[in-house]
């Protein structure tokens, strides 16, 4: 028997019926984060291989799509799962205390101290797993503190003379562009290359394929023993399934749970989903996330009738167009312009190589003055194509 036998179940076999999500647990197995046959089978199989091997690990993914519930869940899969779980979010401490969260201080250590000291996250963590979420806004200071860590196995608490070893599996995760920040200077390369040894990508839950699924799973929580097809009129099902969702899942098990709530009969209606996702036309809301969004038209979305009533050659120009335009006013900065188009940075990154447009450093300063465009006044098929890419239209 290995490791993990206990804990494995065939993919194939889970299904909303037997999901555990109407369990106490909060947090899910990691057969259980996806649907049967959905495209996330290939990251958690990958997931699966890198938790086997200890190897640190980068979640990347939005807000919402559930960075602490896989990394909860492999610290469930992995053989350290006897061992504890100690998270800390990076972004909710106050700069000046992450450090004695992470790595502790001995009695007496600061005006203040606790009498008996305190065990830093680190510490805490031995032998088990140590979750750092939103990594990308941990202060310089800290993030030099933590790479001897992971470089020596050790860690310091505050005014100890001997350092303590520690054992952790790492897991990391954030919703920057870590790259983008390290080229800035804002995050230390070296650490980078030390936590992103085994990066996976959570996709949107605008980009699944198994949102059925999901919401049924969310609904048994709520409703156990109803499905999709008699708990909701066909209606409010069908604009669940359309919507862009840019809170992801956090944003879908909100919403469900709010209809839950105050639905008058047996049946959720339109009237009983938030108002914030029933008052928007879906042209806009599928992709709409900041209020600042663009008006971009993302294919296999409910904008599908409106792509093909129009010539298809104008729409790809209105596209490529928009594209641009978003690019030159983010500075190229494609975490920043993704996020102003609604898509995650791969479906950038692949209309980019659809429509051959190259990033600005590969072109020259030309590009850069497509930033001074205008904005508000000027709709995105109106706006001409900077010089340096009409040669590649």
């Amino acid at each position: 028997m290995t490791a993990h036998d206990a804990q494995e179940c065939p993919l194939s076999g889970a299904s909303p019926a037997a999901n555990p999500v109407a369990s106490p647990t909060p947090y899910l197995p990691l057969d259980h984060l996806c649907g049967p046959g959905s495209s996330m089978h290939t990251l958690l199989e990958r997931a699966r291989r890198l938790i086997d091997h200890q190897l640190p690990l980068l979640l990347l993914g939005e807000t919402g799509t559930g960075k602490e519930y896989m990394a909860r869940a492999l610290h469930e899969y992995s053989r350290r799962r006897r061992a504890a779980l100690i998270a800390l979010n990076c972004a909710s401490i106050p700069e000046n205390l992450v450090e004695s969260e992470l790595f502790g201080y001995q009695r007496g250590a600061f005006s203040g101290a606790l009498p008996g000291g305190m065990k830093g996250k680190v510490v805490l963590a031995d032998r088990g797993t140590l979750f750092l979420d939103e990594v990308g806004d941990m202060p310089a200071a800290q993030q030099t503190r933590l790479l001897r860590v992971l470089s020596e196995g050790e860690v310091t608490p505050i005014g100890a003379a001997q350092p303590i070893a520690v054992d952790v599996q790492l897991i990391c995760a954030t919703h920057q562009d870590l790259a983008q920040r390290v080229e800035r200077g804002e995050f230390r390369e070296d650490l980078y290359y030390r936590i992103a040894v085994g990066v996976l990508e959570l996709p949107a839950l605008r980009e699944r394929d198994d949102r059925a699924w999901l919401l049924q799973s969310m609904l048994t929580e709520e409703m156990p023993g109803r499905t999709l097809d008699d708990a909701l009129c066909a209606d409010a099902l069908d604009l669940l399934m359309t919507y862009a969702w840019p809170g992801n899942l956090r944003q879908m098990r909100a919403a469900l749970r709010y209809a839950c709530a105050v639905r008058n009969g047996d049946t959720i209606t339109l009237a009983d989903l938030p108002a914030q996702i029933t008052q928007k036309p879906r042209a806009s809301v599928a992709v709409a996330q900041p209020a600042t969004l663009l008006p971009y038209v993302l294919a296999g979305s409910s904008n599908d009738a409106f792509i093909q009533s129009a010539p298809a050659a104008h729409e790809e120009r209105k596209e490529r167009d928009t594209l641009i335009r978003v690019l030159a006013e983010s500075r190229w900065n494609i975490s920043a312009a993704a996020r102003r188009l609604g898509m995650c940075r791969a479906s950038l990154y692949r209309k980019l190589k659809q429509f051959d447009i190259p990033h600005v450093r590969d072109m020259g300063r030309d590009l850069i003055s497509a930033s001074d465009m205008p904005s508000t006044r000027v709709a995105p098929h109106d706006v001409e194509t900077p010089p340096a890419l009409r040669r590649i239209h």
